[in-house]
């Protein structure tokens, strides 16, 4: 058997399950770190619970997927997690989803990792979204996940630093209303609304 008997062969393995986006259908990446709880806390020890040093490196990653050869219209980060906004007719692999998924998980890991000076990994997923309704329904709703997740670390940390164990930091917020949550804030002198906007509805870039 030749090479090409055995590409025609053995590639169709390979391809069996590729899935491309349609065309004109808005694709948003969601780039997520792995295991980056461990890595902040443990490995390079940011401060907690928001850090300038990791958001700068997050703010720089995701410049540098919007420089890295797709049509990136617009990104956002928050946490350890960065969505990016496709150009419409982007047609970079063909819009096969393994091919997208695949290489922009890459670079947000090499381009974080070079930066940070050690090992560190994203994977992605794409969402598929028909109009342009759904896009700014998926942008605001990781902007509202910011707002919860930075209300909630804020309350757990101001409950950690004031004696509480992390059972009991928990515990204490787990169900708690919103308005409670600040006013546990309040009561340590936190008021949450002038907590830096970075930290409570991430950062944009276009």
């Amino acid at each position: 058997m030749n090479f090409d008997e055995f590409d025609r062969k053995m590639r169709v393995f390979e391809t069996a399950s590729d899935q491309c986006v349609l065309p004109e259908i808005y694709m948003v990446a969601r780039l997520d770190g792995r295991s980056f709880t461990r890595l902040t806390r443990e490995v390079a020890r940011f401060d907690a619970p928001f850090d300038e040093r990791f958001r700068d490196l997050m703010t720089e990653t995701a410049r540098s997927l919007m420089t890295c050869g797709f049509r990136v219209r617009y990104a956002y980060t928050q946490s350890d997690e960065i969505s990016l906004l496709l150009d419409r007719d982007e047609a970079l692999f063909g819009r096969k989803l393994r091919k997208l998924n695949s290489t922009l998980a890459g670079e947000a890991s090499a381009q974080f990792s070079i930066r940070l000076g050690r090992p560190a990994c994203f994977d992605c997923r794409i969402s598929q979204l028909p109009n342009p309704e759904l896009v700014i329904d998926y942008f605001r709703w990781r902007n509202e996940d910011a707002a919860r997740n930075a209300l909630n670390a804020w309350c757990y940390w101001t409950l950690r630093r004031s004696g509480r164990d992390p059972q009991t930091a928990t515990r204490e917020t787990l169900g708690m209303p919103v308005a409670e949550k600040n006013e546990l804030l309040f009561g340590f002198g936190i008021n949450f609304k002038d907590v830096p906007a970075w930290q409570k509805r991430g950062t944009g870039l276009y």
